[in-house]
């Protein structure tokens, strides 16, 4: 009895997956990360420390009092 391509790979790609969460599976380190656009968020962020400085709203005049 024939059967299908998409059963077969499908029945070998659960395979792998089950056994892949077993505790003698092969164990691969993450490669070390890199900072990339480092430059650039330090410039964007003190673009944007400088721009919220400028608009930030300025406190208001102290209330007068109305004295009769």
């Amino acid at each position: 009895m024939e059967q299908s391509t998409g059963f077969v790979s499908a029945i070998d790609a659960v395979t792998r997956h089950v056994n892949s969460a077993r505790p003698d599976a092969p164990i691969r380190p993450d490669p070390p990360r890199t900072a990339r656009f480092a430059a650039a968020r330090r410039l964007t962020a003190g673009a944007l420390r400088r721009l919220a400085d400028q608009i930030q709203p300025t406190p208001l005049p102290s209330p007068t009092s109305c004295v009769r």
